[in-house]
């Protein structure tokens, strides 16, 4: 392996040598690895696409068949991605988003040496594998927070093997814009992955790698489109006919859903810090069948809508005319992250966040008796929220779920959902749940 790379070393440095206007050659190098590193996350994006939802199909089939297997799924999934992540790459566990966020903290000359413990190749097999085995368990995750730490640290990657010759680039721009592609390539949303790395990763200011950052999410998305076609996340929800007046509920529900979500962070947060006093094997197997039961029992007795990542809830209140959810539908669909996410395994909040913000909407909606395209719109507006809240990124969630449904006449209502979510989860808590786990990134790979 090592021949081959110093041969293509060898090659590409007689190709460049070959360009006589300089200006052309450095920013021809200094592209070529974001563009390397793009369409690898492509790639990588859509087999890790349909991995999940392979894992997501084959676990409603087996409860098709019979339901009470989800009482070994659970408990045996749960324990299963846990040791995976343990035994393996222990910074592989939960979205990864705090993990690039730390990363990107990291990447100075004090620090650089600790970044390999949290982007790396056997993070990226383990993050796939142990999702892939927590959500065919039952477990309520989404794959979109751990395509961004797979980005990152294929970014990484190819940061580090540029050869000494090749002209200086930033580690911390290569890690930004490898988590843009991440998120641009698992939702298929450019601008989306864009807003996130400026809202929610860096504290730079965009100019220093907007060219980087824009050639990388559109070879990303183009590459994932290549594989996968091009689609919209969800689809084009019908919301025609609205009126000012609908500005009213789209401001209770996002407050209410800004709450929910910011409570939703404190809790994970505290069964984190419980979790963390378990210092055997045993307590950890313990507490995790426990969780694992608890899932299990409420999908058997209650609604199987506990499980996964809620994309089939959000796409059965957005595009049939069954837009009802049971009141109790949020409180599921909270419950649910919160024991799989804070389970020890890999898996990220973005997509069950969206389907509880939408369960929310629609419970509200039909509170209201709104009609089905209302409906719709306080759906999306519940989904921008809750995401919100967990994220403390208005904008970035206002623009996913803008792409995720190609509805650009929604976007002053949606950005109005993102705001009134963020003034309202600060009355919870003033931090996110990102930056409270980065912070616990920190502290524990600086021991």
């Amino acid at each position: 392996m090592k021949k081959i790379l110093l041969y293509i070393r060898k090659v590409l440095k007689k190709s460049f040598d070959n360009i006589r206007n300089e200006r052309l050659k450095q920013n021809i190098l200094q592209a070529v690895p974001f563009w390397i590193g793009s369409i690898i996350t492509g790639l990588i994006a859509v087999l890790y696409a349909q991995v999940f939802a392979f894992g997501e199909e084959m676990l409603h089939k087996i409860l098709d068949w019979h339901l009470w297997m989800i009482f070994i799924l659970a408990p045996g999934g749960f324990v299963l991605s846990w040791w995976l992540v343990k035994k393996y790459a222990p910074f592989a566990k939960g979205s990864g988003i705090p993990q690039v966020m730390a990363a990107v903290e990291l990447a100075n000359p004090r620090d650089n040496y600790l970044i390999q413990k949290l982007l790396s190749f056997r993070i990226l097999l383990i993050k796939i594998l142990s999702s892939f085995v927590l959500v065919t368990s039952g477990g309520a995750i989404g794959r979109e927070g751990p395509t961004i730490q797979i980005a990152g640290s294929i970014f990484r990657k190819v940061y580090e093997l540029l050869p000494d010759w090749w002209p200086k680039i930033s580690k911390k721009n290569m890690i930004l814009t490898g988590a843009a592609a991440g998120l641009s390539a698992a939702f298929n949303t450019p601008l989306g992955g864009i807003v996130f790395a400026v809202e929610e990763l860096s504290k730079t200011h965009i100019n220093y790698f907007k060219t980087a950052l824009f050639t990388a999410v559109i070879i990303a998305g183009l590459t994932a489109q290549t594989l996968a076609g091009s689609y919209l996340y969800l689809g084009y929800p019908k919301t025609q006919g609205m009126t000012l007046w609908i500005m009213f509920p789209i401001i209770l529900v996002s407050g209410i859903a800004g709450i929910l979500s910011s409570q939703l962070s404190v809790a994970m947060l505290k069964i984190n810090r419980l979790k963390r006093k378990l210092k055997t094997n045993s307590s950890n197997i313990i507490f995790l069948i426990i969780c694992g039961l608890i899932v299990a029992t409420i999908a058997y007795f209650v609604n199987r809508d506990i499980l996964g990542s809620g994309k089939d809830i959000i796409e059965r209140v957005l595009f049939t005319d069954n837009k009802t959810e049971a009141w109790y539908v949020p409180i599921l669909r909270m419950l649910g992250p919160a024991l799989a996410f804070t389970s020890g395994g890999a898996g990220g909040i973005f997509a069950p966040a969206l389907s509880t913000g939408a369960s929310i909407g629609s419970v509200f909606a039909a509170v209201m008796n709104l009609t089905d395209n209302e409906t719709n719109v306080l759906i999306l507006a519940g989904m921008v929220a809750f995401l919100t809240g967990i994220t403390r990124a208005p904008f970035t969630s206002a623009i996913l779920v803008l792409e995720m449904t190609d509805r650009h006449s929604l976007i002053f209502h949606l950005m109005l959902a993102g705001m009134m979510s963020s003034l309202f989860s600060v009355l919870i808590s003033r931090h996110s749940l990102y930056e409270e786990l980065k912070l616990s990134f920190l502290r524990e790979i600086k021991k």
